[in-house]
């Protein structure tokens, strides 16, 4: 007793109006797999904190009060250490001339 191909077709188109899936008899890629997937947008917003207000944000809103940020004026006193140590970040070159002048430079 065999069942004839167009009978199980039909049988499959059925199966998925019922239970809401996609007819693909040829087996295609069709990307439902990824369309049916939770959305990820939500989750990612979700987990990373909203921005607050920080030091330099009131700096820029109030500009006519003097302001005393101290953690920044440690980074600064450090980068003037260091550069005093010679230690500091090398100077940027402004043109390629320069940079082409001292690349067989070695200190």
């Amino acid at each position: 007793m065999s069942v004839s191909r167009s009978r199980v077709v039909d049988l499959m188109k059925v199966q998925c109006r019922i239970f809401s899936s996609i007819f693909n008899p040829t087996g295609q890629r069709l990307g439902n797999k990824i369309l049916r997937q939770r959305l990820r947008g939500p989750t990612v917003a979700a987990y990373y904190p909203r921005r607050i207000a920080t030091f330099k944000d009131l700096q820029k809103e109030y500009k006519a009060f003097e302001m005393y940020d101290e953690t920044e004026e440690d980074r600064l006193e450090s980068i003037q250490i260091a550069k005093s140590r010679g230690k500091g970040a090398p100077t940027k070159k402004r043109t390629a001339a320069e940079s082409k002048k001292n690349k067989g430079k070695k200190k």
